[in-house]
């Protein structure tokens, strides 16, 4: 069953790790997704794959903290599909320092991507989901939005403003038939961590109380992007949908 058929869905930081995999999945449901990125070489392969495999798909090079590369892009979108169904706020990154070591640039440069674009890119595609009298917006925040750890200052702030972000526009943006909702992924092996999990010290300390004793694949948590990107989860609204192996129940 092609669960977003015909849905124009933006991810972004599609090009690689989870964005890829949601990119791909999605598309593999009958969406026309819009590979945001500011790699143009991953993202042009990740549409390529995507294309091979029979799905829809197009490239935007995005800089999420570029408020003008935000306007471009979602203008792209709209004269080519006429709409914007979804928007996949992806991007992210993530700088390892306890926080008496985190530089003010450090700090600024996290909230930048991590939070700061997820607001730029909500405000650019409401007034197009508005006339169309719907919209989706899905929030990629973390478990680290949520919990405390060691060593991840700024990264935790950052999720943890997303997750508050997500509520609060899921109350502003309710009277427009525009759901808003918050995955919250835990240790995912990604180009990102794999390295950090390949250490056989750094490895039990990352996972921790992760209950299933394992990182996730990307795709486990992009079938959790997909249902909420779906007309499944037509009443979830302003929730978060945690994807931590128990992490967080433990």
């Amino acid at each position: 069953m092609n669960r977003v058929q015909d849905k124009v869905i933006i991810v972004t930081g599609g090009a690689m790790g989870m964005g890829q995999s949601h990119s791909e999945l999605l598309a593999s449901h009958g969406a026309w997704v819009f590979v945001a990125d500011m790699n143009v070489e991953l993202g042009q392969t990740t549409v390529a794959g995507i294309r091979k495999s029979g799905g829809k798909a197009d490239f935007l090079k995005l800089d999420v903290t570029n408020e003008a590369d935000w306007h471009a892009a979602v203008g792209q979108v709209i004269e080519r599909a006429g709409r914007i169904d979804v928007l996949i706020n992806n991007a992210g990154i993530l700088i390892l320092k306890p926080v008496q070591d985190t530089t003010n640039e450090d700090w600024d440069r996290t909230f930048d991507v991590n939070a700061r674009s997820v607001f730029i890119g909500t405000r650019t595609v409401i007034p197009f989901m508005k006339k169309a009298g719907k919209g989706n917006i899905v929030n990629v925040s973390s478990i680290y939005g949520l919990v405390g750890a060691p060593g991840a200052s700024a990264y935790q702030a950052s999720k943890g403003a997303v997750r508050m972000f997500t509520k609060s526009c899921a109350v502003d943006l309710a009277p427009f038939n525009i759901r808003v909702n918050s995955v919250h992924p835990g240790v995912i092996e990604t180009q990102m961590t794999r390295d950090l999990l390949a250490d056989s010290v750094i490895r039990p300390a990352l996972l921790g109380p992760t209950l299933l004793k394992r990182p996730a694949q990307p795709i486990e948590v992009s079938q959790a992007v997909l249902f909420l990107a779906s007309d499944e989860s037509s009443f979830v609204h302003g929730a978060e949908l945690v994807v931590d192996g128990g992490y967080t129940a433990n």
